[in-house]
């Protein structure tokens, strides 16, 4: 059961741009239930303090409420949103980057850096947090109301929630984070190099070989990673960053659906209705209004889980 003083605390310092004074640590709010919103999580911890949320990637949606944890080891296109929220009780949660060299020093540490690679596990997970989890937590948070304690005490603290995540049931998720050269970290190079030249056509076959694995295996094991074929993966990375881009400019279609990649902006249209259930304009037309809004909470979660 999540502790009261979780959730005070978050509810306390949850901000519209989700930051903290500690580094890596973001807090979300929600006032109300949102509708499905396409983001990319990082490598993430994210716990809820109060609501449900859910968060979808490919074929795979995971429910996590007050107590349960989401944990992911690479980055993701996922569609996340609160569905249980309101002003009396609005979604609460908070998110811890996960720096893949502390999770190779824990696993140092805890003498499991000589484990073989038993193949990529899946990059997302969601369980329940153990009650020594939820002190670390608390204690994390707690250095929000002693700021000059946060430099010398945060990295210790967490250290410890690293700890309890690699020893915890979702252990295997984190720990192929830390494990370098291992099938995992070559299928998070694809990752990434998919995210860093998403606008550019590519052969499998090529990615395959930089992996250093057939053609069938790298598909298995991006699959098993992502919940995603490569390709879906990059047209998920594509629609996004053309929604960013249109919440800049949404009378240039034509001229964002070339940047992201899209050959035919027929084709950039229907996808990206699709994904997002409107047209590219009408899509933008909506985000450069809301831009201009208030920001009344912090719904758009990106880190946060």
């Amino acid at each position: 059961m999540i502790p009261n003083e979780i959730r005070s605390l978050v509810a306390r310092h949850a901000r519209a741009d989700m930051r903290t004074a500690i580094d890596g640590v973001l807090i979300v709010r929600a006032d109300r239930p949102y509708p499905p919103t396409p983001t990319t999580y990082g490598k993430v911890f994210a716990l809820i303090a109060q609501g449900t949320k859910r968060c979808a990637v490919g074929d795979r949606v995971f429910d996590y409420g007050p107590g349960q944890y989401l944990l992911t080891s690479v980055e993701l296109p996922v569609t996340s949103y609160f569905t249980k929220a309101s002003p009396e009780a609005p979604g609460l949660g908070v998110g811890m980057a996960m720096d893949p060299a502390l999770v190779a020093e824990m696993l140092l540490v805890g003498k499991h850096g000589g484990q073989t690679d038993t193949g990529p596990q899946p990059g997302i997970a969601v369980s329940e947090a153990s009650t020594d989890l939820l002190d670390a937590v608390l204690r994390l948070l707690r250095l929000l109301d002693r700021p000059a304690d946060i430099d010398a005490l945060a990295p210790l603290v967490k250290r410890e929630i690293v700890w309890h995540l690699i020893t915890g049931p979702q252990g295997e998720v984190l720990r192929q984070l830390g494990l370098p050269d291992s099938s995992f970290s070559q299928i998070a190079m694809a990752v990434r190099w998919i995210r860093d030249h998403y606008s550019e056509r590519f052969h499998v076959k090529d990615l395959a070989r930089r992996a250093g694995m057939s053609v069938s295996a790298f598909h298995r094991n991006f699959l098993a990673v992502t919940a995603l074929s490569p390709i879906q993966f990059q047209k998920q990375i594509r629609l996004q960053q053309a929604r960013l881009q249109l919440a800049v400019d949404p009378n240039d279609v034509t001229g964002v659906s070339q940047r992201v990649g899209y050959e035919s902006p027929s084709q950039f249209s229907r996808e990206y209705r699709r994904q997002f259930g409107t047209s590219p304009s009408q899509d933008g037309q909506r985000l450069v209004s809301a831009n201009r809004a208030p920001v009344g909470d912090a719904s758009a979660t990106h880190d946060a889980g």
